[in-house]
């Protein structure tokens, strides 16, 4: 009897213990996001009239809303009733423009309306700068990190390399401080330096400019031996490189000092682009990054002919396309804040043009760079565990790829950091 009794004791005891446990014990409540359609990936079946549940920062639970569910509160109503995919990722930007400047202590609303125009209302809620001031980004990003400013998850490659004595034409219009501070070595050390000094200080990747036109003159070419050896260090670290190709040469340049990101194709390279060099390409599981808009941007500042221009600009676009429909990695990408126009919706189109399907482009925003950065369990798709990054569009990007630009909210870490 006493052993029966001691039985059902235990067992009560039991049962309590795992009421109250972690699992079982009763959490903070789960913030609702409604939409008219949920695309939780690129290669996943589109759910109509769904419902997305965040709680603490991650996704709790996605799926179609009922009416057991309506009772959850929403995160926000303004962000009610879009089309919801997981938060994009712009692979190639920079943090130079004024709006940006002194970031350690300027007013945190003028630094949020900085990120605002550049990225977050369009949707970016990682952004990867892959050229600036270091130490000025490197604050920047402390301060959204710690709630100061809304804004995107800041990556960074601090300090870019250049070829000895070779910065590029473009950027003449640059403050003369900031250029004279950009490293341009002259030996395997000197390069070596550099990149364990970005990387001690907490930058992301590398980024090495291969080859940098300087205008009538011919242009300036990265030391094979420089790249390769600050490639090397870059990856002994864990992180992945960045290179500027500019032409053919710096394509084959990029894949002898194995390179893991192209950060343009060669644009405006008259076509074909050679297949066995594309093909080498995907075949090393480069990425790369189209930029398309930024060809015909610099075709308008040099003043090009428009029938030339166009011819330029279709030849690029249709070259591209053969590289992505081959099954090369795309990361998206627009180079903003070296370029002024900061409207995404022409690269959309382009890539369109390219070939590339809606679908595709999302994968580009979302599924491809989690891959790439080996965040997939985190990141790029909508399901429970995920962490709660989030894009509402305003209609559906399958009928019209320009709608991936008509943002209507943006959720970073279950937070909403931009309401149309």
């Amino acid at each position: 009897m006493i052993h029966q009794t001691a039985l059902r004791w235990l067992a009560c005891l039991s049962m309590w213990t795992l009421a109250m446990s972690p699992a079982h014990a009763a959490g903070p409540a789960a913030q609702a996001l409604r939409g008219t359609t949920i695309y939780p990936a690129p290669d996943a079946t589109p759910i109509e009239n769904g419902m997305v549940l965040i709680r603490e920062g991650k996704i709790a639970s996605v799926g179609m809303a009922d009416k057991d569910t309506e009772a959850n509160p929403p995160l926000a109503a303004a962000c009610d009733g879009g089309v919801i995919l997981a938060g994009f990722q712009n692979s190639h930007v920079h943090l130079l423009g004024s709006a940006f400047a002194n970031a350690r202590t300027r007013p945190a609303a003028e630094l949020e309306q900085g990120l605002t125009g550049l990225l977050t209302r369009w949707g970016f809620t990682t952004a990867f700068d892959i050229a600036s001031d270091r130490d000025n980004t490197l604050a920047l990003r402390a301060r959204v990190d710690k709630g100061e400013i809304k804004g995107p998850r800041i990556l960074t490659v601090g300090w870019a390399l250049f070829p000895h004595d070779g910065l590029p034409i473009y950027i003449e219009h640059l403050d003369p401080a900031f250029r004279d501070k950009l490293p341009q070595p002259d030996s395997v050390d000197a390069a070596l330096a550099t990149v364990r000094q970005n990387l001690d200080a907490g930058t992301d990747a590398t980024k090495l400019f291969l080859v940098t036109p300087q205008g009538p003159r011919p242009a300036k070419r990265m030391k094979p031996d420089i790249a390769a050896a600050a490639a090397e260090e870059t990856h002994r670290r864990g992180k992945l490189v960045f290179a500027h190709p500019t032409d053919l040469d710096g394509v084959r340049a990029a894949l002898q000092a194995r390179v893991d990101i192209l950060a343009h194709p060669p644009l405006g390279t008259p076509a074909p682009w050679p297949k066995p060099l594309m093909d080498q390409l995907r075949a090393e599981g480069v990425s790369m990054v189209p930029t398309l808009k930024l060809l015909r941007h610099e075709l308008a500042k040099e003043q090009v002919p428009k029938e030339i221009a166009a011819r330029i600009v279709n030849e690029s676009v249709q070259e591209f396309g053969k590289f992505a429909a081959a099954g090369g990695k795309v990361l998206f990408g627009t180079d903003v804040d070296y370029m002024t126009d900061l409207d995404p919706t022409e690269e959309y189109e382009l890539m369109g043009q390219a070939g590339m399907n809606p679908m595709q482009i999302l994968a580009s925003l979302t599924t491809a760079p989690a891959a790439r950065w080996n965040e997939s369990g985190r990141r790029g798709r909508i399901a429970p565990g995920m962490d709660a990054d989030l894009v509402v569009l305003e209609a559906d990007p399958r009928e019209d790829v320009k709608r991936f630009a008509a943002v209507k909210c943006v959720v970073r870490g279950g937070k909403v950091i931009y309401a149309k």
